[in-house]
């Protein structure tokens, strides 16, 4: 189904890969192009700089570059979105850094605490908050229930050659010609205060899609069969995947925009596909013809990596828990269900690392067929007008378990207006389904949460740990599986028994579509260009400025706060969604939850020292007895030779206590940026990984003022809870641009030297770690 070539390809005319083109001869290469049915290439001669300009990604940055050098790019965007988990911090920290209006459209959406049914009136008081920030500064906001975040991007604001950045992990618009990057909200911040958007030219990687999909395999299949054969070994992690080849022209516009979605789940930076035909009558049908222009590579485009796809070999898949990489086809499931579920029972075992809790898929098992207890088809994966279709041809009689239930979210108020008008809303629910709002609860675990030691199969996103919205801690454990649409409707058609819908498919079903600009005209306020500055911004009780930071200090004595052996770890174990995200608009109590599920000893241990930090502060700036902390201190003064009074004091007054945590790869899933700035309001200061998961974790540490260590494997064996790390000189460390630094293991038993790396830190995000953060860094 996928193939992967780990060395750089040319992809010739759009339709010829060859991993030689620079060696070959005009006329071999003309005669090549030919028997493929190719007219001629019209330049002189190949070579591998000009051709790595050849590629879609490449124009589209070179196009939003300020630098001047497309190696070193610094990127201006042309829109941004958030929605009502994240903009309220942005806009706050955007504010106390000198904001006086919005410079590019910025699109605020209210889809993940829309139902306002946590915290009494916090939620709407967000909300209220929104409106009357794009009032003032000149933004865009969707009220609650009328789409989930990416639907409204690609419906009203994506354009060909255009880049969008958002502060959602999914912000990818790649099918319509747009390049999304998802990141914390800082780099959104930025980006409002006429900054940019500083990365080394990344990789390019070719998704070369030749085939069509059987009648029954949806985008989500597809999807899930290229991140379990890229996300483990890291593929394409930080790269751009350019989807080209023959097969695009086989997939609808939805078709590749489920696809695109989750490319997110591969770990990549952005995504982007060739347009077409039918891309042009997208933007036509949406009202913005002028949107569209046609991309494609040119003649000649050099691509770092390749992933071949064939289109006509995947098969319905299933992703079991705990990640979408943990990808079987449902027939391999169906065939070796008891072995396979027993694996992936040892292995979420091993993850969820709570004895008191058994993980058990077996017991779902009937008659050798895993019978599920739920289906939910929603947000930006999975809501779209052609997969809600495609489940009403599917579902065409009654499901027969009442203990099988099914829900269903179209992605806007749009596509569910067309839906009532074609009827496929009313099949869906006549045999059995509820039909809701646009919303991304589900896929957060803010909806539709199973019951204990339930499974639910959905067409959402993610399948993390508790990420349903069980909490472990009270002795709640459930899990969920990805699927396609498709796949989810033949099985609520057999009563909740896994099945896949190419045993019910024949055809791939298709209405045509009407886009209701109306819906949006009547409701969403379009502010941008038109700032009203004496609009007072509207403080709900829950909404709090950050905290104050310190500045780095020249040496920090960090206490080991948490330690985690897991070879991944999600945003939602550093910051777990669901519940908790009603008070992302009140960073210190927000914070209370950070490590919830995974160490609940983290948040004491990490307000022990920052309380003994805040009373360093103190007796510094008030000139007091730091002799008082000499117990504190006492790890650090004990290996000191010149014990005098004087160097004591010094010592004390000029080294920062802080907490920091270990996590072999941390910040795996969600871009929020709460899971490094709880952190943070904790008093933490570091965190140590063998690598970074995502780009966007590590850039929310920087933002936050947070150093993002790291080291060479086999090291955090001699990483224990409640060491003391001391790192000296930190801070003139950091200032000069040193990339190795230094540091000592403070054990009972003796010292154990640590050499922490601090690579590829540019200048801006060294300044930024020595202000304390981008607030402190702004303030300056």
């Amino acid at each position: 189904m996928v193939e992967l070539v780990a060395k750089g390809v040319y992809l010739l005319k759009g339709r010829v890969l060859m991993e030689d083109a620079d060696r070959r001869s005009l006329d071999e290469l003309n005669n090549i192009l030919g028997q493929a049915g190719c007219e001629p290439l019209t330049v002189r001669h190949i070579d591998r700089d000009t051709a790595r300009k050849g590629t879609i990604a490449y124009q589209i940055l070179a196009n939003h570059n300020t630098s001047g050098n497309w190696r070193d790019l610094k990127l201006r965007f042309d829109a941004l979105t958030s929605h009502d988990l994240t903009y309220v911090g942005i806009i706050l920290t955007a504010r106390a850094s000198g904001l006086k209006e919005f410079p590019v459209p910025y699109v605020l959406t209210n889809c993940h605490n829309s139902l306002c049914a946590v915290g009494g009136t916090i939620n709407e008081d967000d909300h209220v908050f929104g409106l009357s920030a794009a009032r003032k500064y000149g933004g865009i906001f969707v009220p609650a229930h009328q789409a989930v975040i990416h639907q409204y991007m690609r419906e009203m604001m994506a354009g060909c050659g255009k880049m969008i950045l958002g502060s959602d992990s999914h912000t990818r618009y790649g099918a319509l010609g747009t390049m999304g990057i998802g990141e914390g909200g800082p780099e959104l911040v930025k980006q409002l205060l006429g900054k940019t958007y500083d990365i080394a030219y990344p990789e390019i990687v070719a998704v070369y899609l030749e085939g069509q999909p059987r009648p029954g395999v949806g985008p989500q299949d597809v999807a899930l069969a290229i991140i379990r054969a890229v996300f483990k070994n890291g593929f394409v992690k930080n790269r751009v995947m350019e989807f080209v080849g023959p097969g695009v022209a086989n997939l609808s516009v939805d078709f590749r925009s489920g696809i695109d979605v989750m490319t997110t789940e591969t770990a990549c930076l952005s995504s982007v596909w060739c347009t077409d035909d039918l891309v042009a009558e997208y933007y036509k049908i949406h009202g913005r013809p002028g949107d569209y222009r046609r991309l494609e590579p040119g003649e000649v485009a050099y691509y770092d990596r390749l992933v071949k796809v064939d289109l006509s070999r995947i098969e319905p898949m299933i992703a079991l828990p705990f990640h979408p990489s943990n990808a079987w086809t449902i027939a391999e499931l169906n065939r070796h269900a008891v072995e396979i579920l027993r694996e992936v029972e040892a292995e979420g075992q091993k993850q969820l690392e709570n004895p008191n809790l058994t993980f058990n898929l077996t017991h779902k098992l009937v008659d050798g067929r895993l019978k599920v207890d739920q289906g939910v088809v929603a947000g930006c994966a999975g809501g779209s007008f052609e997969n809600i279709v495609a489940m009403a041809e599917i579902l065409q009689k009654p499901i027969t378990d009442s203990r099988f239930s099914l829900s269903i979210y179209p992605a806007s108020q749009p596509v569910y207006l067309e839906l009532l008008n074609n009827r496929s809303l009313e099949k869906l629910m006549v045999a059995g389904a509820v039909v809701h709002t646009a919303f991304c609860g589900p896929c957060f675990g803010a909806g539709d949460i199973p019951a204990n030691h339930g499974l639910s199969i959905r067409h959402t996103t993610r399948n993390f740990p508790h990420r349903e919205g069980s909490k472990p801690g009270n002795g709640q454990l459930a899990a969920v599986a990805l699927m396609d649409a498709r796949s989810i409707a033949a099985t609520a058609a057999n009563g909740g028994i896994l099945t896949p819908a190419t045993e019910v498919c024949t055809a791939s079903p298709t209405k045509p579509y009407y886009f209701n600009k109306q819906v949006y005209t009547n409701r969403v306020y379009h502010g941008f260009g038109r700032p009203c500055p004496d609009e007072e911004l509207v403080f709900g009780p829950n909404i709090a400025d950050w905290p104050k930071f310190r500045p780095l200090p020249e040496n920090l004595l960090l206490k080991v706060a948490a330690v985690i052996h897991d070879p991944v770890t999600t945003t939602d174990e550093l910051i777990p969604s669901g519940e908790t995200s009603s008070l992302r608009s009140n960073p210190v109590k927000l914070a209370e939850f950070t490590l919830a599920r995974k160490d609940p000893g983290y948040v004491g241990r990490a307000k022990a020292v920052q309380a003994q930090e805040l009373k360093r502060q103190k007796l510094v700036a008030e000139g007091g007895d730091v002799a008082a902390l000499a117990e504190v201190f006492g790890p650090l003064l004990a290996r000191e030779t010149d014990k005098t009074s004087e160097r004591l004091h010094r010592l004390i007054e000029t080294t920062g206590l802080g907490s920091v945590i270990f996590a072999v790869r941390p910040g795996d899933g969600s871009a929020r940026e709460q899971a490094a700035s709880s952190q943070r309001v904790l008093g933490g200061d570091a965190n140590i990984a063998i690598e970074y998961a995502t780009k966007r974790y590590r850039s929310n540490l920087i933002n936050w003022g947070m150093l993002p260590f790291t080291i060479e494997p086999g090291q955090e064996q001699n990483l224990a809870v409640n060491d003391w790390l001391y790192i000296p000189g930190i801070r003139q460390a950091v200032a000069n641009g040193q990339e190795s630094v230094p540091a000592v293991i403070l054990k009972p038993a003796g010292e154990i030297p640590l050499e922490l790396k601090l690579e590829d830190l540019t200048g801006e995000e060294r300044e930024i770690i020595l202000a304390g953060c981008l607030i402190n860094y702004y303030a300056k």
